[in-house]
């Protein structure tokens, strides 16, 4: 047995994509534990790019096995367009995808609810990609939700759907004063025309993880969103609505704690966000300009330009104790090959005091101000360099800092965007 999860330490976007992309090369099953189409991640392979929402990057090895666990929300129509387009571009869908029984949907009255929760926010909007998220995950923790499973039986998914349909009226009408008229029999009619048609891809996915663990197959999970977006331990409320670290993936898939053997993060060489919520090392200038557009850091999901910032150690610090890591990915090393000096973040002063915790309020993490470590910089180009000891010896430096900060090795360097610019320091599976 060889089970390995990959879970973003940041506010999400670190390139996890491209990493599970690598390491599913030697996975039996790719397995993704939660979120829904608002996570977007993007692989690029000889030159082509291809943007994911639901399906994990492994679908796009033609031997490999894909899982969609219990723990997700899934939009069936987001679902089918992202297998119709996997199938356009020549990959084979069939026997390969394997999506939970017990994961609920997204239905149009959460995507108005998502909508007219934003609205009447304003300003402390959270900033979400408007997918439903949010309101879908509300559904299941109020016991009101709608799982897949539940469309195998018409007549109970009619009555539930009816139920739903009359309270997010009321809802809508009420709370947020939006005059909205669902129509039952279209969406009735519409969600049951698209399960047509990916109800062989329905199974029960807790039984075959455990199965294939239990024989003996690799398996690989990939977290979408990252642990500061953690329902429970991230920047509250600005976070996404699921256990985004490896915290979730026992209840997102069915699988014992005992049986997940490695935990890898990753982490880009800088720091971005998007959407609204507390961001220590933001960078309002020229710089936080510089690193978006080296970066290209425009979200794959909304195309929304990326908050950018210096790299932050004391954040990454608290992921690497929730998750109890085995070792850091870092990603995009190359987007600071322009700079003169690298800042990183190693404290935070709060109030006048350094502080040892990661604040549990967004007031606070708002309010610290963080204290940095300044790095000569390496000012060449590192994009194909594929060996650690190739690399200019500021870069090198910089990576062995991070090391010794966090007590955590680094196993595998990211110099660019393509599939093959990768450094392998030593073996991850």
């Amino acid at each position: 047995m060889s089970t390995l999860a990959i879970v973003g330490t940041q506010w999400g976007d670190e390139g996890k994509g491209k990493i599970v992309d690598i390491l599913s090369e030697k996975a039996d099953y790719i397995v993704r534990f939660q979120g829904g189409n608002n996570a977007g991640h993007t692989v690029v392979i000889d030159g082509t790019k291809y943007i994911l929402h639901l399906l994990p990057s492994g679908i796009l090895h033609n031997d490999k096995k894909c899982v969609l666990g219990n723990g997700m929300v899934i939009d069936l129509e987001g679902l089918l367009n992202e297998i119709e387009f996997i199938k356009r571009v020549g990959i084979p869908v069939e026997g390969r995808i394997f999506v939970s029984e017990r994961a609920h949907l997204i239905l149009p009255y959460h995507k108005e609810l998502d909508a007219a929760s934003e609205k009447i926010k304003g300003n402390g909007s959270i900033g979400t990609t408007l997918k439903g998220i949010g309101p879908a995950y509300r559904d299941k923790a109020g016991r009101v939700g709608i799982r897949i499973a539940d469309l195998r039986d018409e007549e109970t998914f009619k009555e539930k759907l009816k139920w739903n349909i009359m309270e997010k009226e009321l809802t809508l009408k009420n709370v947020y004063n939006y005059d909205v008229n669902f129509n039952f029999d279209e969406i009735y009619s519409h969600i049951m025309r698209i399960y047509e048609k990916v109800s062989h891809f329905i199974s029960d996915t807790v039984s075959l993880l455990n199965k294939a663990i239990d024989s003996g197959e690799n398996i690989l999970f990939e977290g979408a969103q990252a642990t500061l977006l953690d329902i429970d331990i991230g920047t509250y409320p600005y976070v996404t609505s699921s256990n985004s670290s490896a915290l979730g993936i026992s209840a997102g898939t069915g699988i014992s704690p005992k049986k997940v053997e490695k935990i890898y993060g990753i982490a880009k060489a800088y720091t971005t966000r998007v959407g609204g919520g507390p961001f220590p090392t933001e960078l309002k200038c020229n710089v936080g300009e510089l690193l978006r557009a080296r970066g290209h850091e425009y979200g794959s999901t909304t195309g929304r330009p990326r908050r950018c910032g210096w790299l932050d150690l004391f954040a990454l610090r608290f992921s690497k104790l929730v998750n109890d890591l085995d070792g850091l990915i870092i990603t995009k090393l190359d987007v600071l090959d322009a700079f003169d000096e690298i800042n990183v973040c190693v404290g935070y002063e709060l109030n006048g005091e350094m502080i040892d915790h990661f604040p549990s309020t967004a007031k606070e993490l708002s309010a610290v101000k963080p204290i940095y470590e300044t790095l000569p910089g390496w000012k060449k180009e590192t994009t194909h360099i594929k060996r650690f000891e190739d690399l200019p010896e500021e870069a090198q430096n910089f990576l062995k800092f991070i090391e010794d900060y966090l007590e955590t090795p680094i196993p595998m360097v990211s110099t660019g965007p393509q599939r093959d610019e990768i450094i392998n320091c030593c073996e991850i599976w």
